[in-house]
């Protein structure tokens, strides 16, 4: 893993992050960075938070020489997000969270959604890494391309031909940003912010906490694990770190989550428009040391890659997103099997029109059309 990749301390970031910390709230954590940014001076924050905001080259343009750094930031912007299951740092990281954001050229507003972790596809070959191609889960793409023979996996370079086969997948042409988040630092962002309160659409039970948040035994007998389950009841919640970390990783039917994988995409979007919200409360933005706190926390947590434009340059251009302004979307999909062995997933062919309407600007029209497309937040 390159330096960019390490703690002070030469430290890989991503050592000691469990395996099961598989969430989707990246773009939370971005947006808490982000709208923390625009409540001080500018050069006090390029002094004060930028250092501790990990740099790598996410796009394997740099090594070229290319400085494409724009006074001002103007959409349309694509921006790619993704969490990783890092497992230790002489393993190779796998996607386990993908989301984009899409901010159109008016920049007062964005649509947000998830890409299945586990969508069906081909994965372009990637020289750099030794991989000659092939045709799998998405989440994969990070795995193959962080390769480095000789060496420790490179997480920039595995999100290099993510970036790749997420576009070739979806035909974005471009991403102008991109962030890998490192999932440790996660709650103690929302501790920091004080909790996240949010509406729970229906009572879930949690596969791996008890009540007191430790962690459920494993079941002697069989798969699974037993004693008594964390629970998240319907209504209005109020969330601490360990609490939103959990509720979001919840996927299976047996804990009150029908439509699996699929609600969870929902949940943690829920999540994410909540832990905005919270983001820009009173409560936040007028208390100097918790705002301190969250920022520093957030930068902490993530790689970012705007190519030639900071963090806070990012900050300033989307300084005006609120969560009311960002518009989520479920985009449909289905399972992909070869006779009963399960292979992935698949977007419906309507999911292309979607891509096709987002690449020619043309999303607002397209979602009074297709209103399913709108992903239910409350």
């Amino acid at each position: 893993m390159n330096q960019a990749g390490k703690d002070r301390r030469g430290r890989s970031r991503w050592a000691g992050v469990p395996r099961w910390a598989r969430l989707c709230t990246i773009f939370g954590t971005v947006l808490v960075v982000l709208s923390g940014a625009v409540l001080v001076g500018y050069e006090a924050l390029l002094a004060r938070y930028e250092g501790s905001v990990g740099k790598a080259d996410l796009f394997g343009d740099q090594a070229a020489g290319a400085k494409e750094k724009r006074s001002d930031i103007s959409g349309p912007l694509n921006i790619l997000l993704v969490g990783i299951d890092p497992r230790n740092a002489k393993q190779r990281p796998l996607a386990d969270s993908i989301m984009i954001l899409h901010v159109p050229a008016s920049m007062d507003r964005a649509y947000l959604f998830s890409v299945p972790r586990d969508l069906y596809v081909d994965i372009p070959a990637f020289p750099k890494a030794e991989y000659a191609g092939g045709r799998g889960k998405l989440n994969g793409a990070m795995s193959h391309g962080s390769n480095v023979p000789g060496a420790d996996p490179d997480a920039a370079r595995g999100f290099e031909l993510l970036a790749k086969t997420v576009q070739q997948t979806t035909s974005i042409k471009r991403f102008d940003a991109g962030a890998i988040i490192n999932f440790s630092g996660f709650t103690k962002i929302v501790d920091a912010m004080g909790g996240v309160d949010m509406y729970i659409e229906r009572d879930v039970r949690s596969e791996h906490r008890r009540p007191d948040g430790t962690l459920r035994e494993g079941n002697p007998n069989g798969y699974g694990y037993i004693g008594p389950q964390a629970e998240y009841k319907k209504g209005d919640v109020h969330l601490n770190g360990w609490q939103a970390l959990d509720y979001v990783r919840q996927r299976y039917p047996r804990n009150g989550v029908p439509d699996a994988d699929y609600g969870r995409q929902r949940h943690q979007q829920q999540f994410i428009k909540a832990m905005v919200d919270q983001a820009f409360s009173a409560d936040v933005v007028t208390n100097p040391v918790k705002l301190d706190r969250v920022v520093r926390a957030a930068g902490q947590s993530l790689i970012f890659n705007g190519r030639g434009n900071s963090v806070v340059d990012y900050a300033l251009a989307l300084k005006g997103l609120r969560s009311s302004s960002i518009e989520t979307i479920k985009l449909p999909g289905g399972p992909v099997n070869s006779g009963s062995r399960y292979l992935g997933e698949e977007f419906q062919p309507a999911a292309k029109d979607f891509f096709t309407a987002l690449n020619e600007e043309r999303l607002d029209a397209f979602l009074l059309e297709h209103p399913e497309f709108r992903q239910t937040t409350k």
